[in-house]
């Protein structure tokens, strides 16, 4: 008789393995995903096991009812570590989650109502279809980027246009509910950067060659969606020095004399004129027009052109610093 001790097969892609014992199916009970754990049993078994220091990462609790349930690491700094692990459809409602670890988890229509996801990591975990109502996500770590606005990206750049699509209405439905609840809990900040994730992720499913695609760009790099009132004085600041470069080389008129760029003058010379036209598209852009240089042959339409950019600039970002300081 074989007395072999068999220890469980369940290795992550860190390479980090169970030292669990293994049933009859090569896994423990917690990584045996055809072991059904909707039990009332499940819930003070894994507190027991995480508490005694059991593997839980990778661990398998797909519709587990862990409401109310506490898994706050107590008087550490780090919290329990359940990266990898599959809640799928899991019922956490209520549940203390403070500080978890969850990366590369699958909480994929978990019900999260009014549980403590404060300072939870969640990065590149499935987000798609859990239930926010009530619940508290003060300094949720999601990472820059979504598991569904990674995985799509990377579809896109193997010409897999059909799943990419797909994973882009996924991270557009995530970042909106996201949005949505921390509104609702006023984390005015992260509802911010959340629906500029929202909107791009919109804008990646138009068709490339249309107008609504290219307008949506625009108003992205001009101001972020309304959200970032910073990249409107970086793209003012852009088009100032753009258009005194053009004056410089197309010429304004000072006092009755053309002045324009010589390559006959000395360098102090054409900087001298550089810096005039800078001083001229500042004003031409804020539309103050003092008159004392005034444009000339092509000039005409360059100053027309700022100066109607200039006045629309100014009033959007007047609209998106208070829109950001009323929050």
């Amino acid at each position: 008789m074989d007395n072999t001790i068999r220890y469980c097969q369940y290795d992550d892609p860190e390479n980090i393995k169970c030292p669990e014992e293994a049933g009859t199916s090569g896994f423990c009970y917690w990584h045996d995903k055809s072991v059904d754990k909707s039990g009332p049993d499940v819930k003070e078994n894994l507190i027991e096991f995480t508490r005694s220091g059991g593997m839980t990462r990778g661990i398998c609790l797909k519709g587990a009812d862990l409401s109310d349930i506490d898994l706050v690491n107590h008087h550490y700094k780090e919290g329990f570590d359940f990266s990898y692990a599959d809640f799928y459809r899991a019922d956490l409602s209520g549940a203390h989650l403070f500080n978890i670890t969850l990366t590369n988890a699958s909480l994929m229509k978990a019900d999260l109502r009014y549980a403590n996801m404060n300072c939870a990591k969640v990065q590149n975990a499935n987000l798609l279809g859990i239930k926010w109502k009530g619940c508290k996500i003060e300094h949720l770590d999601y990472g820059k980027r979504i598991k569904q606005d990674i995985e799509a990206k990377q579809a896109e750049k193997q010409g897999n246009m059909n799943k990419a699509l797909d994973l882009y209405e996924q991270a557009e439905e995530i970042y909106r509910d996201l949005r949505k609840h921390a509104e609702h809990e006023g984390i005015f900040t992260a509802s911010g950067e959340l629906i500029q994730k929202e909107l791009t992720m919109r804008r990646k499913q138009m068709p490339k060659p249309s107008f609504r695609r290219f307008s949506s760009k625009i108003v992205d790099l001009f101001c972020g969606y309304g959200e970032d009132p910073i990249r409107i004085v970086g793209i003012s600041i852009c088009l100032i020095l753009i258009c005194a470069t053009c004056y410089t080389f197309t010429g304004l008129v000072y006092q009755g004399e053309v002045l324009s760029y010589d390559i006959n003058k000395s360098a102090s010379d054409n900087f001298s004129l550089f810096l005039s036209c800078l001083y001229y598209s500042i004003v031409t852009f804020t539309t103050l027009g003092y008159g004392d240089f005034t444009p000339v042959g092509i000039s005409r339409a360059i100053a027309a052109f700022e100066a109607f950019t200039g006045s629309f600039t100014i009033a959007l970002f007047v609209v998106v610093f208070v829109k950001k300081m009323t929050r």
